[in-house]
């Protein structure tokens, strides 16, 4: 005799946000933090005016992580609008650096412009001068299991 599938066993959908405003890029920090990045995998399109990053994020939202070891997916964080992008404490010669994404904030300027910062872990971090909020996050790949097979720890 087979039982019925239930609702804790059905397949969780892979995330794909949008953020328009201060309190949606809170959203996306929260989902995003801790993700982890190679330098090389950092763009911006200064023509479309497009900033991305490829991020292997942790799956906070995992709602099954109780059944399974710690995941983490393969998600593509985008900023429209971009006018503007510095660095700070990031050296780009060095192309064996892996980031980690802090938090993403918002600094609001005039008349919905501002600077979009991602922080990262050691000091570094980047800031994105926007015309407009206008980002998404999107998974792009399967979750796999966490390569340290832990929760991230937060020193805040």
């Amino acid at each position: 005799m087979s039982e019925d599938a239930r609702f804790e066993d059905g397949r969780e959908k892979p995330l794909n946000l949008g953020a328009l405003d201060a309190e949606d890029i809170k959203v996306l920090s929260s989902l995003a933090q801790d993700a982890v990045f190679p330098i090389t995998e950092m763009r911006w399109d200064a023509k479309a005016r497009r900033f991305a990053l490829l991020l292997n994020r942790f799956r906070w939202e995992d709602a099954g992580k109780e059944r399974h070891a710690p995941e983490r997916v393969q998600a593509v964080l985008a900023f429209d609008n971009v006018l503007r992008v510095a660095g700070q404490g990031i050296d780009r010669t060095d192309k064996d650096t892996i980031l980690s994404l802090l938090s993403v904030t918002f600094e609001p300027g005039e008349d919905g412009t501002g600077d979009i910062l991602l922080t990262l872990a050691g000091d570094g971090g980047i800031r994105l001068s926007v015309e407009a909020i206008e980002a998404t996050l999107k998974d792009v790949t399967r979750p796999y299991v966490a390569p340290s097979k832990s929760v991230p720890s937060h020193n805040v």
